[in-house]
């Protein structure tokens, strides 16, 4: 994105009131912490559910999938919700549905009736997932965006690791570990929804449905007073400047904004990550032969610690080396891993400690680039009348690519092997790499109506 010179705080007029944005950031990004253990949780009890209800390798498939069922249904309704009800509201109703989820799962009588209250789980999942970027990015200031959305990737890993943690020490409960394991996430549940009612409607949102005094004070809380008018003139400029929803979406100046987000979600998720997070149990029980299940569970907390550090390491880079150098330096550090790790399952009892490494590398690569880059980017470049659709059909995009890797590593490993699977997230990586490369420009440091008006001069 060269030639288009970042925000700097002269520009702005005055300085955001950090606190309070960090405070409503924080908040949206519980939402983050839900869809992190939801998805995550499945990985330690799918050792149990396998016993209980006595599944196939296709059962066991579907039990790791039918949270991405409704993760595709929920994204695909997010943007409509969003534009209608606003981000706030809708992110209520996920909050509802993460709590109707947890507790349908973990009093769950019959596998069909798990695999259905897993599926309002993902309903959540993909409404959280395709509006809590928007919404953080619409209350962000320029200068420290990156970082605020990706507290929402930093909330995710968090989930992901208590999520092992909690299996881990509930593991030793026998058959029933895994309705403890999923019903203890009905609390969070409802401190999310809870703190949803002491956060603002995004300014933006307020603004573009003609609620302008709304959005003024609400800009005027988190711009301050001196920086407020600026930021509702450009808002105000942009929003003329826009056309009128869905239709323009899918024209000529948009059609390359929108091809570049749905390849960058499908990318991310067919690089193989959550095969790690979903199926690491089962991975690593087969490679630490004669160990108990407990030590094989326990084995993901580490991978779990690995992820929270790197998406940390994140944090403080992303808005100084900007999204794409570190798409770049992520997606060659997974590449390699990743086929470091194919050879390493060829070595026989004897890799185990080599494959354990590797998968380590992978996540932290994964966890300092694409992890929270992806939510970051696809939030920032489109306006915003079409922001909430535009995210909630790439996230579809994310889901649909989540759910086919899901459905099939599995099936794949039975036919190449865990060597062969892994030489393809390899190359798939190799793959995404060099589309960065190419179709990526920088977004780091320019405001939103910046990145907007840089768009439509292409």
């Amino acid at each position: 994105m060269s030639g288009i010179e970042p925000t700097t705080r002269s520009q702005r007029s005055g300085t955001s009131n950090s606190a309070y944005v960090w405070f409503v950031a924080s908040v949206a990004a519980a939402s983050g912490f839900l869809f992190g253990f939801d998805t995550a949780v499945i990985n330690g009890a799918l050792v149990f559910l396998k016993v209980h209800f006595g599944l196939t390798s296709f059962q066991t498939e579907i039990a790791a999938s039918s949270l991405l069922l409704g993760c595709l249904v929920g994204a695909g309704a997010a943007g409509k919700c969003s534009d209608l009800f606003g981000r706030r509201k809708s992110l209520m109703g996920a909050a509802l549905l993460f709590a109707v989820s947890a507790l349908g799962s973990a009093l769950a009588v019959s596998f069909v009736f798990f695999a259905c209250m897993r599926g309002f789980g993902g309903l959540a999942i993909g409404l959280a997932s395709a509006l809590t970027p928007v919404y953080i990015s619409e209350v962000a200031p320029p200068e420290s965006r990156g970082r605020l959305v990706s507290l929402n990737q930093l909330a995710i890993v968090t989930g992901i690791l208590v999520a092992y943690l909690s299996n881990w020490q509930l593991a030793g409960l026998g058959s029933t570990s895994w309705r403890w394991m999923f019903g203890v996430a009905a609390f969070p549940s409802v401190g999310f929804l809870v703190g949803l009612f002491y956060i603002p409607e995004s300014p933006r949102w307020l603004v573009a449905n003609n609620q302008r005094e709304a959005g003024y004070a609400v800009l005027e809380k988190i711009a301050g007073p001196h920086g407020v008018q600026a930021e509702m003139n450009a808002i105000e400029l942009a929003i003329s400047e826009e056309g009128g929803g869905a239709g323009e979406l899918f024209s000529e100046q948009m059609r390359p904004r929108l091809l570049i987000a749905i390849a960058l979600a499908v990318l991310e998720q067919i690089c193989g990550i959550n095969t790690v997070l979903y199926y690491g149990a089962l991975i690593f029980a087969q490679q630490f032969h004669g160990q108990s299940m407990k030590l094989a569970i326990g084995v993901n907390v580490v991978v779990g610690l690995v992820n929270l550090i790197f998406t940390i390491v994140a944090m403080f880079f992303i808005d100084r080396w900007g999204r794409r150098l570190l798409f770049l330096v992520a997606t060659a550090g997974m590449a390699i891993s990743l086929t470091v790790l194919a050879a390493s399952f060829k070595l026989g009892p004897g890799g185990q400690y080599l494959i354990f490494g590797c998968i380590l590398a992978y996540i932290a690569f994964f966890a300092v680039g694409l992890g929270p880059g992806v939510w970051v980017y696809i939030a920032e470049i489109f306006p915003t009348r079409v922001r909430g659709q535009a995210t909630s059909i790439a996230t579809m995009a994310l889901w649909s690519a989540c759910l086919v890797v899901t459905l099939t590593f599995l099936s794949i490993v039975d036919s190449m092997g865990l060597s062969g699977a892994f030489a393809l997230y390899a190359l798939l990586s190799l793959i995404t790499f060099v589309f960065i490369w190419k179709w990526i420009p920088e977004t780091r440091g320019k405001s939103l109506e910046q990145i907007q008006h840089y768009w439509s001069q292409r």
